[in-house]
């Protein structure tokens, strides 16, 4: 997109700028990776082509923000920020673009006010494999004479070679690499991971090379044959009898009200927003309690996935690598389904298109990628008066905000809900495909560390731990600057001739989490352990405690692998329940 298509695209668009947390337009992607390539062209003339990683808007900073949307302040500027790459060096520019003016004068105001080269060996970690990237691992790979000549000896063609592009997080290589799982494929709608192969090419996607070709000591005599496809026209047995239709109909239309990137519904308002890394953002969340006047309440100021791993038990190399973060790793905005694909909503749905950015800085729009509707919800309350017989109930509603992205062979569907209660929940389905492997040579006809899903393929077994980043505002209109996180416990009494007779007291104990220390938390079914987010400055008009929020967590172990592997070192979340963090500006 040119500089004169720029400007007439911010032209159209002139009267209204967008709030400071509407994410970057395709125009203002396309105008940052305009001003990338012109301060790079003069700054810096030899070096190689810009390759984008990111862009996405900045958030600003949280004390200007809530400055400006109290009516205290003024706009905050509006910016986005990019992540550059330039192979075949090995490291990363962080760049920062002025987008305040662009809408107003166009492209040439896109400015960058801040430029930062960072060595690949001062880094901590790689920026996330984006989509294009992991084309890109999957092209050297196939290219590769070498990899070609250690799947001939197992009989296999190039052109029958499914490849899955992993990151690595630990290894022996140093650069920007990724392992590609192989898998052989007999058609292009064949169920590749029915025939899983040994060998594993690495790539370093800086110098466009094979650096290490990782396969079982000896060829395996028997690569899996039998077939287990799910496209309807290759599956081997017929579809189950389809249940009658069912349909949900809204004759007056939805309850919600959309404007732009804010969504109001049943007392509730908040901003939606989205980006390649976590995908979709929920901000300024409120409610307006009819009960206090009709005053708005805050009750998140910020809320998302923020990352989630999926650490594999086999300890068997190459498998021992094999470890997913799917948002650090890939970005679970950038590979978010476009739900017209398909798309479990029902009734009447709004969608929202997201934009994300390619390798060469364009825009890519994802139709439709979030999709928000209202649906049932069962019984939200009910009495029958035993005495009379009388009866009184009430249905549910719940409004549901949602997005879909394919990790390579899982898809994860994320939902946000909000209650008529109060009550804010979230849930994640995981469906799609297991990611297997060939039998090792001497495992016999079983693993150890996963199930046989066929003859020769072994699906290992795995762990999907997520990290929630809340940051709560509970009746707080500085964004939770006062509140408290405490931890409740159920206390059991023990009998006394005096003050427990029968033996049935229990009572809770509550212990404020002061610390960062003390607040990484592990969940507790057998003391019934939930987490308050209090706000001491708003007391409930009854109980004269402070008004909170209580955070329930589901069940389940955290990280299973040992404390001192990789995982549990480069994925400090995963060893406890909860942590609880001062908020700083710049941490996502």
């Amino acid at each position: 997109m040119d500089v004169a298509s720029l400007q007439q695209c911010a032209g159209r668009t002139a009267a209204a700028p967008p709030h400071p947390l509407d994410p970057l337009s395709s125009p203002e992607v396309a105008a940052a990776a305009a001003a990338c390539r012109a301060h790079a062209a003069a700054a810096a003339p030899r070096l190689p082509p810009l390759r984008f990683n990111t862009i996405t808007l900045q958030e600003p900073p949280k004390a200007d923000l809530l400055r400006f949307t109290n009516g205290r302040g003024p706009r905050p500027p509006r910016r986005a920020f990019c992540i550059l790459q330039t192979p075949p060096i090995f490291g990363v520019i962080e760049a920062t673009i002025d987008l305040s003016h662009f809408h107003a004068a166009g492209a040439a105001a896109a400015a960058v006010v801040s430029w930062v080269a960072i060595d690949g060996n001062d880094m901590g970690g790689q920026p996330l494999a984006t989509p294009d990237d992991c084309l890109e691992a999957e092209r050297i790979a196939r290219a590769s004479p070498r990899v070609q000549a250690v799947l001939a000896e197992r009989g296999v063609s190039m052109d029958q070679v499914a490849c899955d592009p992993w990151a690595i997080h630990a290894g022996k290589w140093k650069g920007r690499m990724m392992q590609v799982f192989t898998y052989l494929k007999l058609g292009p709608d064949d169920n590749e991971y029915a025939r899983p192969l040994d060998v594993v090419p690495v790539v370093d996607l800086n110098t466009g090379q094979v650096v290490d070709i990782e396969a079982y000591p000896e060829a395996p005599k028997n690569i899996p044959t039998a077939g287990g496809n799910y496209h309807r026209d290759l599956v081997e047995q017929p579809f189950r009898e389809a249940p009658k239709p069912l349909y949900v109909v809204q004759p007056e239309g939805p309850s919600f009200k959309v404007d732009g990137w804010r969504v109001e519904w049943q007392q509730w308002d908040l901003r939606l927003g989205f980006n390649g890394r976590e995908g979709l953002v929920l901000y300024d969340v409120g409610y307006t309690d009819p009960q206090e006047g009709g005053r708005r309440r805050p009750v998140v100021f910020r809320a998302s996935i923020v990352e989630m791993a999926v650490p594999y038990a086999d300890p068997s190399s190459p498998y021992n690598r094999k470890c997913a973060f799917d948002a650090g790793d890939y970005g679970l905005g950038f590979a978010a389904n476009s739900l017209k694909l398909g798309c479990d909503c029902l009734g009447v749905v709004q969608y929202f298109d997201a934009v994300v950015n390619n390798a060469q800085g364009e825009p890519v729009v994802i139709p439709s990628a979030v999709c928000l509707h209202e649906e049932d919800a069962g019984l939200l309350w009910k009495h029958v008066d035993y005495r009379t017989g009388y009866s009184e109930d009430r249905r549910a509603r719940r409004l549901v905000i949602s997005f879909i992205m394919t990790a390579v062979n899982y898809e994860y569907c994320f939902y946000w809900y909000l209650h008529q209660d109060g009550t804010i929940s979230h849930e994640i389905k995981l469906t799609g495909i297991l990611s297997t492997s060939l039998l090792m040579p001497g495992e016999g006809d079983k693993s150890r560390y996963g199930t046989m899903v066929a003859e020769g393929v072994n699906a290992a077994a795995h762990q999907h731990i997520f990290s929630a980043r809340l940051d709560m505002a509970v009746d707080d209109e500085d964004g939770g600057r006062g509140l408290v996180v405490s931890e409740l416990n159920a206390v059991r009494h023990p009998s006394h001739p005096l003050t427990n007779p029968a033996g049935n007291a229990f009572t809770e104990s509550e212990t404020d989490l002061i610390t960062v220390h003390a607040a990484r938390r592990q969940s507790s079914a057998a003391d019934a352990r939930v987490w308050r987010v209090k706000n001491p400055a708003r007391p409930h008009p009854f109980t004269r405690k402070p008004v909170a929020y209580h955070l329930y967590t589901p069940g389940g172990p955290v990280l299973l692998a040992a404390e001192d592997s990789v995982v549990a070192r480069r994925g400090k979340f995963t060893t406890a329940t909860l942590h609880v963090t001062p908020y700083k500006d710049g941490q996502l």
